[in-house]
C-alpha cells in the first residue's frame, strides 16, 4: 500500500499539561512501518505530533516465500529501535501509552511467531498481528464519521474498500448498519509478485492483471445488488496518492469526490510508466511504486462494475483509527456492540433459527451476566459473546435435529460475524456448543485449544447460557424480570408474575449441574407474588 507523501513532519515536542497525554501507534504493513506520535485530552480529542515512515517490503517475502527473511526481520528491528528513541523524547515509554500492529504480510508469514518474539527480545515493543475483522473494525469506527457527514450516505449503500499490499478490505454499510464484512486475498502486492511469475511480456501484463482483479469483482459484486443507490468509498494511500494529484481543493476534514473517468485515465497513465519510471518521476519509494497501478486498477475495475460516476476519498487510515481508539479508551463501544449483534442475527434468520425464543434467551443470559459479576469475574468483552452465542445457539437444527449443539458450533465456527476474529467466533461456537448436553471436555474439539484463562470463560458463559435457556424452556418469554441473591451455596432466581415454574425449575434440574460445577452454587428458583 503506497504511503503518504506528507507522511513526515515537524517534530512538535510534547506537552506537560496533565489535561493531555502522549500517546503513539505503529503500523507494520506490507511495505513501510509507519508511526504517528500524538497527544490525546481527556474530551477524545487527538492532535498529531508527528508522524513518520520507513520503507520496509514484508510482503516481498510473505507473499513469495511464505516466511519472512532474516535480514528483513532485522530491518524492522532497527526500524523500531529508532523509532523507540523517538518516542522516549516524546516520554512515551509505557505500554498503555502506545499500540503496535502489524498486518496482512506478518499475519500469513509462517515465520509470524518468530517475527514477533525478535522484535520483542530486541526492542521490548509488544506487536499484535491483527486479523481481518479488528481492522474492518478500526476501519468501521473510523470512517463513520464520515458517512454521517454526508446526507447522500444516509440512504444510499455504502462499499467501504480498501485494496491493500496483501489484501483487500470490504464493509457495506447501510442506513449506518454494516450488512456485509469480508477481506479478500486480491492484494496490490501480491498481485505485482504473481504477474512476475507469470514472466508475461509487458504487452500481456495488462490483461493478465486485469483478469486476476475481475474475479475478486465479480464476488464483490455477488454480494452488492447494483440495483440500490451506490456510494464507494475508498480508502488506502495508493487511492489518496491519486487524489492529492486529481483534487487540488480537497479539504482533508471532509470526503474528495473523485471522477471514476478521471481516475480511470491516471490508472492508465501510471501503468504505461515502468516502476523505476514511477519512483524517479514521483518520488516515490520502490515498493510504492510497485503497488500504485495495481491497486488503482482494482478501484478502477470495482467502480466501472458497480456503475459508478464517482467515488469518494478519505485520508483516514489504519493508525487514525487506532488512535481514536486510545483516546476514546475504549474498543467495544455501545455502538460497536449492536453491529456485531445485527451481524449475528442475520446469520440467525440465514438458518431461519426461532428469533423470538433466540432474543429472550441472550436477554435473560445478559441478565444473569450482569447480577452474576462478582462471581464469574469476566470483563465486558465477554457478556457480548454470549450474548451473541445466545442468539445462535440453536441454529444447528437448520441441519439436523439428532446432535444440533454440534451443528451449531461448526456453523458459527466458519460463519463471518462483522468485528469478530477467529479467535472470537471459536469462543462463542464454544459456548453455544455446551449449551446443553455434555460438559466441556479436554479432548473436545477447539476446546483442547484454548488456554486456561479462556477455557474457564467458556465455562462460565456455558454455565450461565444453560440457566438463561432453562428460563425460557416454555419458549412462551414469560419471565420478563429476575432478581438473583447469593447465600448459603445458593444461586436463589426469585421470578415475580409468573404463577407456575415447574416447567422452569424441571428445566433446571436437568442444565443446572454445569453451573454448580463451575460456581459452585446450586440453582433454585423463587415464585414472587407482586
Amino acid at each position: 500500500m503506497l504511503n503518504d507523501s506528507t507522511s513526515t513532519s515537524e517534530r512538535v515536542p510534547a506537552e506537560t499539561k496533565r489535561s493531555v497525554a502522549p500517546v503513539a501507534v505503529i503500523d507494520i504493513g506490507t511495505t513501510s512501518i509507519r508511526m504517528a506520535v500524538a497527544e490525546v485530552d481527556q474530551q477524545g480529542g487527538v492532535r498529531i505530533l508527528e508522524t513518520l515512515f520507513q520503507a520496509v517490503n514484508l510482503g516481498k517475502d510473505a507473499f513469495t516465500r511464505g516466511a519472512i527473511n532474516k535480514s528483513t526481520i532485522e530491518e524492522c528491528v532497527q526500524v523500531l529501535k529508532s523509532y523507540r528513541r523517538i518516542l522516549k523524547e516524546y516520554q512515551i515509554v509505557k505500554p498503555q501509552q502506545m499500540r503496535v500492529v502489524a498486518t496482512s504480510a506478518v499475519r500469513e508469514a509462517r515465520n509470524r511467531l518468530a517475527f514477533l518474539d525478535r522484535v520483542y527480545i530486541a526492542t521490548g515493543i509488544h506487536v499484535e498481528a491483527i486479523d481481518e475483522a479488528e481492522a474492518n473494525r478500526i476501519t468501521f469506527m473510523g470512517v463513520k464519521p464520515f458517512l454521517e457527514s454526508e446526507p447522500a450516505l444516509a440512504v444510499a449503500k455504502t462499499i467501504i474498500i480498501e485494496v491493500g499490499g496483501g489484501s483487500t478490505e470490504l464493509l457495506v454499510v447501510q442506513g449506518g448498519d454494516v450488512v456485509f464484512a469480508h477481506t479478500y486475498r486480491l492484494g496490490s502486492l501480491r498481485l505485482r509478485k504473481t504477474l512476475e511469475a507469470y514472466r508475461a511480456p509487458t504487452v500481456k501484463v495488462r490483461n493478465i492483471m486485469e483478469s486476476q482483479i475481475k474475479r475478486t469483482v465479480e464476488q464483490i459484486v455477488q454480494h452488492v445488488s447494483t440495483q440500490d443507490a451506490l456510494e464507494m468509498v475508498a480508502l488506502g494511500g495508493d487511492v489518496r496518492f491519486a487524489a492529492s494529484r486529481l483534487l487540488h481543493e480537497w479539504n482533508p476534514d471532509s470526503l474528495g469526490k473523485l471522477r471514476v473517468q478521471a481516475l480511470e485515465s491516471f490508472t492508465d497513465k501510471m501503468l504505461s510508466l515502468s516502476v523505476d519510471e514511477l519512483v524517479q518521476k514521483y518520488h516515490l519509494t520502490f515498493p510504492d511504486a510497485e503497488t500504485l497501478g495495481p491497486a488503482l486498477l482494482a478501484y478502477v475495475l470495482l467502480a466501472r462494475a458497480l456503475k459508478l460516476e464517482q467515488i469518494l476519498i478519505t485520508k483516514f487510515n489504519l493508525r487514525d483509527g487506532l488512535l481514536k481508539e486510545m483516546a476514546a479508551k475504549e474498543a467495544w463501544t455501545e455502538d460497536f456492540n449492536n453491529q456485531i449483534i445485527r451481524s449475528a442475527l442475520a446469520l440467525g434468520r440465514k438458518f431461519s433459527f426461532d428469533e423470538a425464543h433466540a432474543r429472550h434467551v441472550a436477554n435473560l443470559s445478559k441478565a444473569l451476566f450482569q447480577a452474576l459479576a462478582d462471581e464469574h469475574q469476566l470483563d465486558q468483552r465477554y457478556q457480548l459473546m454470549l450474548y451473541v452465542a445466545a442468539l445462535l445457539q440453536e441454529i444447528g437444527l437448520f441441519i439436523s435435529n439428532r446432535a444440533y449443539h454440534k451443528h451449531t458450533m461448526y456453523l458459527i465456527n466458519n460463519s463471518e460475524l462483522f468485528g469478530l476474529s477467529k479467535s472470537d467466533l471459536l469462543l462463542i461456537a464454544l459456548v453455544a456448543r455446551y449449551h446443553r448436553r455434555a460438559s466441556p471436555q479436554p479432548d473436545h474439539e477447539g476446546y483442547a485449544t484454548l488456554d486456561r484463562e479462556r477455557r474457564v470463560a467458556v465455562a462460565k458463559m456455558a454455565a450461565i447460557l444453560r440457566i438463561a435457556g432453562a428460563l425460557d424452556e416454555s419458549r412462551s418469554q414469560r419471565i420478563q424480570d429476575l432478581d438473583c441473591v447469593c447465600e448459603d451455596g445458593r444461586l436463589l432466581i426469585s421470578i415475580p408474575r409468573v404463577d407456575d415454574l415447574s416447567l422452569e425449575q424441571l428445566a433446571l434440574r436437568q442444565n443446572g449441574s454445569l453451573f454448580e460445577e463451575i460456581f459452585g452454587l446450586q440453582v433454585l428458583l423463587r415464585q414472587v407474588r407482586k
